[in-house]
């Protein structure tokens, strides 16, 4: 299995015989104003055949139409459905929807949807988009979860503990995103995660392996892309979770095997050590004027 961070929640995955691609987003502004700070690790022209497409919900970080319009309409975008019809209405004739608590085939991947706490809407008058999906990609003997965005909740794993731990198995690798919010905003875990939530959910989930998603695409208006992922190296130095986090830069791939794991550059380094020798120490405010974050030295 192979992933691969292209960019905020953009991420490659090969599972099994089937290539995945989770919340396409290429764009060089989010909401055409906010700069993305790195272009994505993959040019969206040079992206491989695809056999799928997952949406968790609608906001514009999550879900880009020009990014859409840019790749081939005939592969399958998976989506909550209400978030498909609409979809299917603008003419995306391939949408299929997953509802929470249901799943979906394609090659020998089952598509898992469970709830996500986060609402998909931004306006009173778009409530009817407020659903969002998580993930979780099972091939019997390999498996991925895929958060979208939510935040921590008592039920949050229940996906997969229901589904892979309850059979006596382990997750493989769990995608989980990572934010950050000034103390004026207490609202901000109601429908996301911060680096230590994701982190408790890491560890509620089982995984062999966190790779963290969400930082270092995008500035938003309460913070730089690099707030997060600065905290959560920080965090990590003295955490009992550490050797099972992976920190992928945009672009870099993470190869998981039965037997263990490697880095498609640097091999024989873990990700977060390289993040730990590559951080400035001026950075720790997570200014990316002052340093570009966590990164592998040259």
């Amino acid at each position: 299995m192979k992933v691969t961070y292209i960019g905020h929640a953009t991420l490659l995955l090969e599972i099994g015989s089937v290539r995945l691609l989770t919340d396409p987003n290429f764009d060089p502004k989010l909401g055409g104003f906010l700069p993305r700070v790195r272009p994505p690790g993959v040019p969206l022209d040079r992206l491989p055949a695809l056999d799928a497409l997952l949406i968790t919900h609608a906001h514009a970080d999550h879900l880009s139409f020009d990014s859409l319009d840019a790749l081939p309409r005939d592969i399958p975008l998976y989506a909550p459905p209400v978030i498909a019809r609409w979809l299917r209405r603008r003419g995306y004739t391939s949408a299929e929807p997953i509802p929470p608590g249901e799943s979906a085939r394609i090659g020998d991947v089952s598509i898992h949807a469970a709830l996500a706490t986060h609402r998909g809407n931004r306006y009173g008058v778009d409530r009817w988009r407020g659903a969002a999906n998580m993930y979780l990609l099972d091939t019997g003997k390999e498996s991925c979860f895929f958060a979208g965005d939510t935040a921590l909740t008592p039920s949050t794993h229940r996906l997969v503990h229901d589904t892979i731990v309850e059979t006596g198995r382990q997750l493989d690798i769990a995608l989980i995103p990572i934010g950050y919010a000034p103390k004026w905003k207490p609202g901000f875990r109601r429908g996301h995660l911060t680096h230590e939530d994701a982190l408790v959910l890491f560890e509620r989930l089982g995984g062999r392996v966190l790779v963290p998603y969400h930082w270092g695409t995008f500035h938003h208006v309460t913070s730089r892309a690099h707030d997060a992922i600065v905290r959560l190296v920080a965090r990590l130095k003295e955490h009992h979770l550490r050797s099972a986090v992976r920190i992928l830069e945009p672009g870099e791939t993470l190869e998981l095997t039965r037997d263990a794991d490697r880095m498609s550059s640097h091999p024989a380094r873990r990700a977060v050590d390289r993040a730990f020798s590559g951080a400035r120490e001026t950075a720790t405010d997570g200014d990316p004027r002052r340093g570009s974050g966590p990164r592998a030295p040259q």
